[in-house]
C-alpha cells in the first residue's frame, strides 16, 4: 500500500468517522426509544450498525481493496471524536431545523390541501345532498297536496253524483227499474259463469300428471 494510498485511506476513515457521528446522532434523534417496544428497538439498533459496517467497508473497499490495518480503526475514532467535539451541536441544530422545515411544510400543505381541494369538494358534496333532500321533500309534500286536493273533489263530486244516481233510480218506472235489474243480475251471472269455468281450468292445470 503506496503512502497515498494510506493518506486518503487515513482521510476517507476520518471522515466515515464523522458522518457515523452524524448518522448515529441522526438515528437516535427518530428512534423515540422510550416509546417503542424493545424488540423494535433491538431490530433497529442492529439494522442500523449493519448498514454503518456495510458503508464503511465500502467506502474501505473503493480506497484500499478493502485492506485492515489498525490505524483504520484510530482514524475512525479520531473522526468521531472531532464530530463530536466540533460538529456536533451545529449538525444538531441543522437538523432539528431541517425536521422543523419538513414538518411546517407539510403542515402548510396539509392545510392547503384542505382549503383549496377537500373542504370545497366536501362543500359542493353537502350541497348537492342537501339540493337532491330539499327537491325530495318538496316533491313529497307537492304529491301530498295533490292527493288531497284530488281526494276533496272526488268526494265534492262524487257525493252529489251518488244523490242524483240515487234520486234518478227512484224516479224511474218501476218497468225500467225491473230490466236494469234484470241486465244486471244478468251480467253477473256472466261474471260468474266465466269466473268458474277459469277456477275449474286452473285446478286442472294444477293436478299432478300420472
Amino acid at each position: 500500500m503506496t503512502l497515498t494510498t494510506q493518506f486518503l485511506t487515513m482521510l476517507s476513515m476520518i471522515g466515515m468517522g464523522s458522518l457515523f457521528g452524524a448518522m448515529f446522532d441522526t438515528y437516535q434523534r427518530f428512534i423515540d426509544r422510550p416509546n417503542r417496544k424493545s424488540w423494535i428497538v433491538f431490530f433497529n439498533d442492529l439494522l442500523f450498525w449493519v448498514i454503518q459496517a456495510l458503508i464503511i467497508f465500502y467506502i474501505l473497499f473503493l480506497v484500499n481493496n478493502g485492506e485492515l490495518r489498525f490505524y483504520i480503526f484510530v482514524a475512525l475514532l479520531c473522526g468521531f471524536a472531532a464530530y463530536q467535539g466540533l460538529f456536533k451541536g451545529i449538525y444538531l441544530k441543522l437538523l432539528e431545523m431541517m425536521i422543523n422545515t419538513v414538518i411546517a411544510i407539510y403542515r402548510f400543505m396539509r392545510k392547503a390541501f384542505q382549503l383549496i381541494i377537500y373542504k370545497p369538494v366536501l362543500g359542493l358534496f353537502q350541497l348537492v345532498i342537501s339540493i337532491i333532500i330539499l327537491i325530495g321533500r318538496g316533491l313529497y309534500s307537492l304529491v301530498q297536496f295533490v292527493l288531497k286536493v284530488l281526494l276533496f273533489v272526488l268526494k265534492v263530486i262524487w257525493v252529489p253524483f251518488v244523490k242524483i244516481i240515487l234520486i234518478i233510480w227512484k224516479l224511474l218506472p218501476k218497468g225500467i227499474k225491473k230490466y236494469v235489474e234484470k241486465l244486471y243480475n244478468k251480467t253477473a251471472g256472466i261474471f260468474m259463469e266465466i269466473k268458474n269455468y277459469l277456477l275449474k281450468i286452473i285446478k286442472k292445470l294444477k293436478k299432478p300428471k300420472k
